[in-house]
């Protein structure tokens, strides 16, 4: 099949490779984005023009001259605008306001008692309202929201099932642009954690990425060649529903023994367990202090955390795995029994030049990358393939 363009659709993709250029290595002269971008420096110099009319990007100077005049260097304008990130979470509601490069500026968040949609979408509202009011003025205002859930999402942004919130065919994207009439993006959250991770984290330049989202329950994003897979229909991801205990227990998906049961947050809600504390911030401070039930805990944890890892790692093979999520926060102490199990259990060859880190976004990977999608609806990432 034979693809064609006008001039303008030429135009509008070279300036969206002029400004990513800008935006990912500023700052630089006209003559080194014409040398990174191979359009030469004509055509630099008139889209960098119309980059500085919109704000988006700024001229600072002089540079360092390699002997002739100084140029002056191009900045992106990160102020140019602001977006919100959001994660729902089962028991919380978190969220950042964000410069256009995910720089946070302000960040909220709202316990959830319940998962109805009304008082969910209440709170979300409140919490959007929140962080509008608080964006410094800027050329653009507020340019999207981005919203991480914990479900399956559609290419509309409707919330197919989201079996840890009770949720199906929630049309929450039509929701929020109705009431903040801005664009919104929903996805999965861990699609939106590796989104952050790939940007602004522990995976810039990677090229084959899971990131295992952990905490309430458990997803992965996966990174495949530098772009994002989400599978035939855009679901791909859902691993928190493997099954790890072929006869395990029953799980809110109608499936048994998924392993999101046995190593995320949901094991905290197991009476059986003489636990300090139900939430991982609290028995992070338990674990550090020495406490035998929350080390103990977090040991057997980061076992089946392992396990898991081990499936994914033999069925593709990164280069790189990130554990994110609110479970990060307990590295300390689900490493080393995560890498053991990895270790005894990984083929040999898959694990040659393999590295497992935890997230250096924290848990607030999925709010930055659920941002960074707005911020490039609002760039427009324009890409062309064949």
């Amino acid at each position: 099949m034979k693809v064609t363009g006008d001039q303008a659709l030429v135009k509008k993709i070279n300036k969206s490779i002029v400004l990513h250029t800008i935006r990912r290595h500023s700052p630089l002269s006209r003559a080194k984005v014409s040398e990174m971008t191979g359009l030469n420096k004509a055509t630099v110099s008139n889209l960098v023009a119309e980059l500085c009319t919109q704000e988006l990007v700024t001229e600072v100077g002089p540079g360092e001259s390699s002997g002739g005049r100084k140029p002056l260097m191009l900045h992106f304008n990160a102020m140019a605008g602001s977006v919100i990130g959001i994660e729902l979470r089962v028991k919380q509601l978190t969220a950042v306001l964000c410069d256009l490069s995910g720089g946070i500026l302000y960040e909220s968040d709202f316990s959830l008692d319940n998962h109805d949609l009304p008082y969910v979408l209440e709170q979300m509202k409140k919490l959007i309202s929140g962080l509008i009011v608080s964006a410094p003025e800027s050329p653009y205002g507020i340019v999207g929201i981005g919203v991480g859930v914990p479900g399956m999402v559609d290419e509309n942004g409707v919330v197919l099932f989201a079996p840890n919130l009770g949720w199906e065919m929630v049309d929450l994207r039509a929701i929020l642009e109705a009431e903040f009439s801005v664009p919104v993006t929903i996805d999965n959250e861990a699609n939106a954690g590796a989104q952050g991770e790939l940007n602004f984290g522990a995976a810039r330049e990677v090229r084959h990425l899971l990131y295992i989202s952990a905490g309430s329950g458990i997803g992965s994003g996966i990174i495949i060649g530098g772009e994002l897979y989400k599978g035939a229909r855009g679901y791909a991801g859902e691993t928190g529903h493997m099954t790890i205990e072929a006869q395990g227990k029953p799980c809110s998906c109608g499936s048994r023994g998924c392993w999101e049961l046995y190593a995320s947050e949901k094991t905290y809600d197991n009476p059986d367990l003489p636990l300090p504390a139900h939430t991982t911030p609290e028995l992070v401070r338990y674990a550090a202090g020495g406490q035998e039930d929350a080390l103990r805990h977090f040991s057997t944890m980061g076992e089946y955390l392992g396990i898991g890892v081990t499936n994914l790692i033999n069925s593709f093979n990164p280069e790189l795995i990130v554990i994110g999520g609110a479970l990060s926060e307990a590295e300390e102490w689900l490493g080393e029994p995560l890498r053991r199990v990895v270790a005894e259990r990984t083929l040999p060859y898959h694990k040659q030049q393999l590295e497992i880190t935890f997230s250096k976004l924290g848990s607030r990977g999925t709010m930055i990358g659920a941002g960074f999608s707005a911020v490039m609806q609002f760039l427009g990432d324009i890409r062309v393939t064949l």
